[in-house]
């Protein structure tokens, strides 16, 4: 593991049991000493932690914690932490089609129902990192535009009155293909992440399905014990 990334990690670990009074870090120079790198190492695992929204740095006041991430179970990756500002979509395909016999059931479609399916690549400062594959239903999204999948779709769903709900997600670690290696622009076999979600509104209605393969993949999880659950599979 990289210095900076065991930095972020050990922050993380102190600023989730609290160690930091009134919820401040110790300022630069003194992480330096601590951690024994120099300044540069701190900054970089400091702006880790401030694009994940963990910390936020108030110029000549300190580093202060965000109390509100802090209560909640937390989840990032290689590319939720990564600003948007760095991260390009570029569509590869967009249409209109009759949804099939699995798609009807997962978006609770009647016979003739259309589904949109769209194919975008992610590209992450610069380096193509994800291959997406997406499912939306039309009766809920009659209109989609490719300027739409270049940006963000979770955008475009609350802006047309949804409320986000949550993710299912799952991962499965897979090879990739000839063809979605030279997609990638990849060796074929290069080891990558496969990653499905449903992603469900207020109401539970599953308003988009994807498929992802991402390369270069890494996730962190920080969730509180659960005592009870932990009880409960051991009885």
């Amino acid at each position: 593991m990289k210095k900076r990334e065991f930095i972020v990690q050990d922050l993380l670990s102190k600023i989730y049991q609290e160690e930091f009074a009134e919820g401040k870090l110790p300022n630069q120079r003194n992480l330096a000493t601590t951690y024994g790198v120099s300044r540069f190492t701190i900054q970089q695992a400091i702006k880790s932690l401030e694009e994940i929204g963990i910390v936020r740095v108030v110029q000549g006041s300190g580093i202060f914690v965000h109390e509100k991430w802090v209560k909640n179970p937390l989840i990032f990756n290689s590319l939720t932490r990564t600003p948007y500002d760095r991260i390009e979509s570029r569509v590869l395909k967009l249409e209109k089609r009759a949804a099939d016999y699995e798609e009807r059931r997962l978006f609770q479609l009647d016979e003739n129902e259309e589904v949109w399916h769209f194919e975008r690549i992610r590209i992450v400062n610069y380096k193509i990192e994800q291959l997406e594959n997406s499912i939306l239903p039309v009766k809920l999204f009659p209109v989609i535009t490719k300027e739409v999948v270049e940006h963000s779709i979770q955008r475009f769903v609350e802006k047309q009155g949804y409320k986000i709900s949550h993710y299912i997600s799952n991962y499965t670690p897979v090879n990739l293909t000839k063809g979605q290696s030279e997609v990638l622009m990849s060796k074929r076999g290069t080891p990558a992440m496969q990653i499905k979600n449903r992603a469900l509104l207020e109401d539970g209605r599953v308003f988009e399905y994807s498929d992802i393969l991402a390369i270069d993949y890494s996730v962190t999880y920080i969730r509180p014990f659960d005592r009870i659950i932990h009880q409960s599979r051991i009885d």
